[in-house]
């Protein structure tokens, strides 16, 4: 995983595109998932059937507001070829990241997370 990645500024690192991940590329280590993660510190790092795995909790005014958001993060995670794991409720939607390719994170997850946040913090789901 290409090292100025996570010296890019915050905003920056949004605009990242997802390069294709196949099978054959390895998760990213201990140190590259703490320096990745400094750009997205509001996201937990958890562990889903022993695979690290990326995760935040959106709350919503209603449902609406809740599935405006998961179909906005579903249209950016189509044209990534990448897609979350979604979950939608009243007045709040989960959203969890990981490559399911390699049963683990690679740098996709953080910068998809990155556009994620920015989702949330436009005012068109809020």
């Amino acid at each position: 995983m290409p090292n100025a990645l996570s010296d890019t500024m915050p905003d920056a690192f949004a605009q990242q595109v997802c390069i294709p991940c196949s099978g054959s590329l390895p998760p990213a280590t201990a140190e590259e998932i703490a320096a990745l993660h400094r750009h997205i510190p509001q996201w937990s790092l958890v562990k889903a059937e022993d695979i690290n795995q990326l995760q935040r909790q959106y709350p919503f005014s209603n449902f609406q507001k809740a599935l405006e958001f998961t179909n906005r993060v579903g249209a950016i995670a189509e044209l990534a070829g990448h897609h979350p794991a979604l979950l939608t409720e009243w007045g709040k939607v989960t959203v969890t990241w990981w490559t399911h390719a390699i049963n683990g994170l690679h740098q996709n997850d953080f910068i998809m997370a990155a556009k994620t946040d920015e989702i949330a913090a436009s005012k068109a789901v809020r």
